[in-house]
């Protein structure tokens, strides 16, 4: 503690003087100065020890800005030239946007599921370690209610019923899966 304050007692001395009265008014200018100034012995400055991050000095912001308001004065027709190409390319992908969910809506076909309709569940969790001829869809269910919204509950014949999102179902046209009948031998 001594070390660090009879570095600021030296910084005070130097821009205010031997008087001591107006050291209150630099106080906070020195603090800075030696919180900033690079340490030999500890390779680095104490802002950067404490803070973790280099410290920027206002004099380094002021230039940036000063840079950026040259740049900026200087190009002001570049820079809305640049601008109004910019809101006319963002006008040409939005309308793209569009014409593709058109699109995409024409051919995709609404799912429609019904009181007793058999589906099929996608199961997500298959994917993470599924192998390659394993189907990531599991059932048929049976279906004992559509709430609105998209939202389908699901009976199982030896299980609680589950509501479930509807894009996560498909029809079943299939035939019963038969049991696996194991024979004694």
């Amino acid at each position: 503690v001594e070390v660090s304050d009879r570095g600021l007692k030296c910084i005070l001395e130097r821009t205010v003087g031997k008087n001591r009265a107006s050291w209150s008014d630099k106080l906070d200018d020195a603090l800075w100065a030696f919180r900033t100034a690079y340490k030999t012995l500890i390779g680095c400055t104490s802002y950067k020890l404490v803070y973790g991050k280099a410290c920027h000095l206002p004099i380094e912001l002021e230039h940036k800005a000063y840079w950026a308001l040259i740049h900026a004065t200087f190009h002001l027709q570049t820079a809305g030239d640049h601008r109004k190409v910019q809101l006319n390319k963002l006008n040409e992908l939005r309308d793209q946007a569009y014409e593709n969910t058109l699109i995409y809506k024409e051919k995709i076909k609404d799912r429609v599921f019904n009181i007793g309709d058999r589906v099929l569940l996608f199961n997500s969790r298959l994917k993470i370690f599924s192998g390659k001829l394993k189907s990531c869809w599991s059932g048929p269910f049976n279906i004992s209610h559509v709430f609105p919204y998209g939202t389908v509950e699901l009976s199982q014949p030896d299980g609680p019923n589950f509501k479930v999102n509807g894009h996560r179902l498909k029809h079943y046209f299939g035939e019963d899966i038969p049991k696996l009948v194991v024979p004694d031998l």
